[in-house]
């Protein structure tokens, strides 16, 4: 027997996420055919439903004009939602309005070809980049993070009643942890305050980034569940604003509806980061 002192072994670490390993980023590719026409294949693990989340959506326009742009990051992109879109080849056609110093604008309309052969457009999105790393770190703020129970005390898709199966194909690439007192519409008993809270991070583990955002802002349950509302509610219109590069670890994201009027309700969201910083807002109307 050797008298060698033993050694431990070290525990392997794991890779860090990259864009061939993030299921984030391999279903938001998007390839530049020629100066104005992108071509991507929509994913089906972000389907909420038969139709595509909306966020998941912007998130892939997002990518397109940041290719079409000399500025890295979506300060603020609206988006028009004209008919729902499936899993798929579609194509992304971004047309450049101003290329300045600061700040660039563009237009975008993503495209799929419908059983019939014909093309439809199915959102058309304007949307202002610029580079957030350059901002100023002046802040004066009046909003403060939500107040949301730890993660460990939050409801998981897993503690559905109805379990796993009842769970939308979304929602098995998220790490959401709903707030339990935003909850009482999956157990029969809406609070009727139109709040849903919760804990979100991409469950791959990958980080949030600012084109990541424009998926968050639209990721959770409806607060029209929580409003005693049954169903789906599709988006007409979503506006984010991308206020800062959220820092790594989980996302806290705040949703309010103050509103539900002639069939249609809005969402408020703001997500904060790990910081406490407030790093992105968005306002939606949809269609209860």
């Amino acid at each position: 027997m050797s008298d060698a002192p033993s050694q431990a072994t070290a525990a392997p670490q794991p890779a860090p996420l990259t864009p061939a390993t993030s299921e984030f980023d391999r279903d938001t590719v998007v390839s530049t055919r020629e100066p104005g026409v992108h071509e991507t294949h929509l994913a089906p693990g972000w389907a909420i439903g038969k139709a595509l989340n909306g966020g998941y959506l912007l998130a892939v326009l997002g990518r397109a004009l940041r290719q079409a742009l000399p500025h890295p990051d979506p300060f603020t992109i609206t988006a028009h939602y004209l008919t729902a879109t499936a899993a798929g080849p579609a194509t992304i056609r971004t047309d450049v309005a101003r290329s300045g110093r600061t700040v660039s604008t563009a237009s975008a309309g993503l495209f799929q070809t419908d059983e019939r052969g014909t093309e439809v457009e199915r959102i058309r999105v304007l949307a202002t980049y610029g580079d957030l790393g350059a901002l100023t770190d002046d802040i004066r703020t009046s909003a403060g993070p939500p107040a949301i129970p730890p993660r460990e005390q939050c409801f998981r898709s897993t503690d559905h009643p109805d379990g796993a199966a009842a769970v939308p194909e979304m929602g098995h690439r998220l790490d959401l942890r709903l707030d339990p007192q935003t909850c009482g519409w999956a157990l029969g008993a809406p609070s009727m305050r139109g709040e849903m809270r919760a804990w979100l991070a991409l469950a791959d583990g990958r980080d949030p980034d600012p084109l990541s955002l424009l998926m968050t802002v639209d990721a959770l349950p409806p607060t029209g569940f929580e409003l005693g509302l049954t169903g789906w509610l599709p988006t007409v219109e979503l506006t984010v604003h991308v206020r800062a590069r959220p820092a790594p670890g989980p996302l806290r994201v705040a949703v309010t509806t103050r509103n539900l009027a002639g069939g249609f309700l809005e969402e408020d969201v703001e997500v904060w980061d790990t910081a406490d910083r407030l790093v992105a807002q968005s306002r939606q109307l949809a269609r209860a």
